[in-house]
């Protein structure tokens, strides 16, 4: 099931913040998992729109936005090739039907096919020097069929 995140969902959803992150073994640790939390619970639920998988009461996944960017797109990694990315980004796609941009580190792999896979496109890459891991990203973007792409 797809719903809207709440303030109740923050243990969960950085539960699987955390799960995600740690897949990435290219990053740098730069917080620890209780600052996760307070960022996930203070800023990302207070400011931005959740949408959450859940099966049973347990969240394994989740995508936020902020505008028509996409600032954070996680799934449980034992979930993983289950459906629920997919189930997240068509619910994105419902959402913005006019498109979203969101970025990806370019050593992510597995996400950049998911999205290519999905007609996403690339927009810019960069050196990192704009984030806070200091690695490697790329702008994307999704545009419904038949809409041509556009920088930012």
């Amino acid at each position: 099931m797809i719903r809207r995140a709440g303030p109740q969902d923050v243990d969960g959803i950085a539960a699987v913040f955390t799960r995600s992150f740690a897949t990435l073994d290219f990053l740098p640790t730069l917080h620890t998992p209780e600052q996760h939390h307070a960022f996930l619970g203070g800023r990302v639920l207070a400011e931005q729109e959740v949408w959450v998988a859940e099966r049973d009461g347990r969240i394994l996944g989740f995508i936020a936005l902020d505008g028509d960017l996409g600032t954070l797109f996680c799934v449980d990694p034992d979930e993983h090739g289950c459906g629920i990315g997919s189930a997240l980004f068509a619910e994105v796609q419902r959402e913005r039907p006019n498109g979203f941009r969101f970025w990806v580190f370019q050593q992510n792999a597995r996400a950049r096919r998911f999205y290519e896979a999905r007609g996403c496109t690339v927009l810019e890459l960069t050196d990192g020097s704009g984030n806070e891991e200091r690695t490697p990203d790329a702008l994307y973007q999704w545009l419904p069929a038949g809409q041509g792409s556009s920088a930012r």
